[in-house]
């Protein structure tokens, strides 16, 4: 296809007349069939939802299609309209547009259902198995035409995957506003998504996906590489000072939980990660993420053990059940040091985890045709899982919840994994590193993506960032000093570890100052013609301040605020006004729907005087908010980042904590 019919395809949205059927591709990783959650009314209500995209001289040939895909599939994707054209980001210039913070935004659409980047590409996923960028082909088509006529006085608002359409706005407003499945609080339940969702009413955005942020693997590569480091260092000891040879057991090689074996290489570890999904599978070992593939037990236990003796650095896969790794594992008591699961456990019962005993296909058959029987077995292996997990780790393995509701879901299957005082039994990663570490001192996911397509451009990125990480080391306090020397190495061996799938992006933990530092340094760079395009800066939700979220991101919030989520939302609202380029709210993300509220943005910077503004006031915003928060529920090292801040920016004035003496808590108590 042409550069010149692409854009035809692109500003023609949904087609006047209907392209023929589209064969279905079984070489692609699709989405698992959804239970038949509908009753006939409700099924009627689907098909009529679904043809409002359409004339209605289309209607009669449509609905029995799409009646057919709901049959099948147990939701209506409208393959037939799934474009004929590759689906990848492609260089800024090639987007017909009128807007450039359009076309970037298209640019970032595009390569969130890449298949080299989506999950379930044909199904609009690009991870955790329902995370999705839109509900339908129709939503995707008409998106991408508002945006192709989108002036930069317009704003697109986005429902759940719908183009709700093009309102009147002003430059420096969001050039779009997206919400995702922010359903009526008591209507937060598995199923009630699972409804809304067939109905084609509401969607699961998870974080980034359908916020259009998804870089990849590698947005999840950093953070996993330091909380495997992190968590090594947790085994160090004067007789072991060294993490070669340690051994990292865990399960996933799907769009988010694919970073691991990654990860695990560039922390310097032996890693094992169990993964069921032989395209999976094939997919991590093609892109280069997974150094070698074991389809036997007999024959990768011995391996491991060769590695973890020689000290290598090496990333081994088992294709087969992660509870057999585990049960075989312990029955061997082989010293594993660091376990942790990163099943998407978030979506136990529709693809999320496949339990013991069933093969990759009758487990997919059960889950739609018998739901009940496929959760009764899901929760057996969960509780198989956590007695092999807790062998290990009474002999000495530190295991922690990653945060994709492996704890969570594991106690409400009646695992033993908590304690005597309802407290679970293992901390969540954010617990124990990444909350005191990094988000109380406002480290998090920064990421960009250089728009022009071009490694150059990432390489000066690249070059530009470990100069401000090492401008800023020179003077920094002790407390953050680990972090930046982390993040400094990462950068540098970033282009090494060849972590580019998709866009040139590239994701660097930093904080507030580094943030706007980085960002400044590639405004000037863009100015200047060093970086030919602009760039597009954003974050994952997993961060300081834009996700509320128990489990995960905030469980370390011990005021007893962490089930509110006043911050994800001041979030939002407040990047709204201080330049985001778009701005995305949802409900659910790497823990489930209903028990997280996220928030995301997206910034556009061109080397602008107005770029410059935007990225001083809302990155100060973007991370400070959450750190406020932070020192609010008593963090010592949020109060302590939070006054550096006020003394940085006088405008800064935040209400700080007194601490009471526990002593006088008790007292008053024991009065009573």
């Amino acid at each position: 296809m042409t550069l010149e019919d692409f854009q035809k395809d692109i500003t023609g949205g949904i087609p006047a007349e209907l392209p023929a059927p589209r064969e279905y591709d079984s070489s692609v990783n699709h989405a698992p069939r959804r239970k038949d959650i509908l009753s006939p009314e409700q099924k009627r209500l689907a098909i009529k939802n679904a043809l409002r995209y359409f004339e209605p001289r289309h209607h009669a040939e449509l609905a029995k299609e799409f009646a057919d895909e709901l049959h099948r599939y147990g939701r209506i994707y409208m393959y037939r309209f799934r474009p004929a054209y590759e689906m990848k980001a492609r260089p800024i210039d090639h987007y017909p547009a009128k807007s450039r913070k359009a076309a970037a935004i298209m640019m970032m659409i595009q390569n969130n259902l890449d298949p080299a980047v989506a999950q379930h590409p044909h199904e609009l996923i690009t991870y955790g198995g329902n995370g999705a960028v839109f509900q339908n082909w129709a939503q995707y088509r008409l998106a991408m035409q508002y945006l192709s006529q989108m002036t930069d006085e317009q704003t697109l608002v986005m429902y759940s995957g719908h183009p709700l359409g093009l309102f009147p706005s002003h430059k420096n407003a969001p050039r779009v506003v997206v919400t995702n499945g922010m359903v009526i609080p008591n209507y937060s339940k598995a199923d009630d998504w699972e409804r809304m969702n067939a109905l084609g009413v509401s969607q699961y955005g998870q974080m980034t996906a359908g916020s259009y942020m998804y870089i990849g693997p590698q947005g999840i590569v950093h953070g996993t590489t330091i909380t495997v480091l992190n968590a090594a260092r947790k085994r160090l000891t004067a007789e072991r000072p060294d993490i070669a040879g340690m051994l990292f057991v865990t399960a996933g090689l799907g769009g988010m939980s694919g970073a691991q074996p990654k990860a695990g290489n560039i922390a310097g570890v032996v890693s094992i990660t169990a993964e069921i999904n032989p395209k999976a599978v094939e997919k991590r070992k093609a892109q280069g993420w997974v150094d070698e593939v074991y389809l036997s037990l007999d024959e990768l236990i011995p391996r491991a053990r060769r590695a973890m003796g020689n000290k290598e650095t090496v990333s081994l896969a088992y294709q087969g059940n992660v509870v057999d790794l585990w049960e075989r594992l312990a029955a061997e008591e082989i010293p594993v040091d660091l376990g942790s699961d990163q099943t998407s456990l978030h979506n136990p019962w529709a693809g999320g985890y496949y339990p013991a005993g069933l093969s990759y296909e009758e487990s997919q058959r059960m889950m739609a045709d018998e739901p009940d029987e496929f959760r009764k077995r899901v929760q057996e292996s969960l509780r198989r899982q956590v007695a092999a997990i807790n062998k290990l780790t009474a002999n000495g393995m530190y295991f922690f919840d990653y945060g994709n509701a492996f704890l969570l879901e594991a106690s409400r299957a009646g695992a033993d994994v908590t304690l005597p005082d309802g407290r679970f039994r293992y901390p969540s990663y954010v617990q124990d590193i990444m909350g005191p570490l990094f988000f109380d001192y406002g480290f998090g996911p920064f990421r960009w993506v250089c728009s022009s397509g071009d490694p150059n451009d990432l390489a000066v990125t690249d070059r530009l960032a470990a100069e401000v990480l090492e401008d800023m080391l020179k003077e920094a306090p002790a407390d953050i000093k680990g972090q930046l020397e982390d993040n400094l190495h990462w950068i540098r061996k970033a282009e090494e570890n060849r972590l580019v799938v998709g866009s040139q992006a590239r994701i660097l933990y930093a904080d507030s100052e580094g943030r706007i530092r980085i960002a400044k340094a590639f405004n000037d760079a863009i100015a200047r013609g060093e970086i030919s395009a602009p760039v597009v800066l954003g974050r994952d939700h997993h961060d300081v301040s834009g996700t509320d979220s128990p489990y995960r991101e905030t469980s370390n919030i011990y005021d007893g605020s962490n089930f509110t989520a006043d911050m994800a939302v001041h979030n939002v609202i407040g990047d709204s006004f201080r330049g985001a380029t778009w701005v995305s709210i949802h409900n659910g993300g790497g823990v489930g729907w209903g028990e997280v509220i996220n928030g995301g943005f997206g910034m556009v910077i061109d080397g602008s005087a107005e770029a410059d503004r935007a990225i001083g006031e809302m990155l100060l915003w973007d991370v400070n908010n959450g750190i406020a928060r932070r020192s609010w529920a008593r963090n010592q090292g949020a109060v302590d980042a939070i006054r550096r801040e006020m003394q940085r920016t006088p405008l800064l004035k935040v209400t700080l904590p007194n601490f009471a003496d526990e002593d006088v808590i008790t007292s008053a108590l024991s009065d009573n």
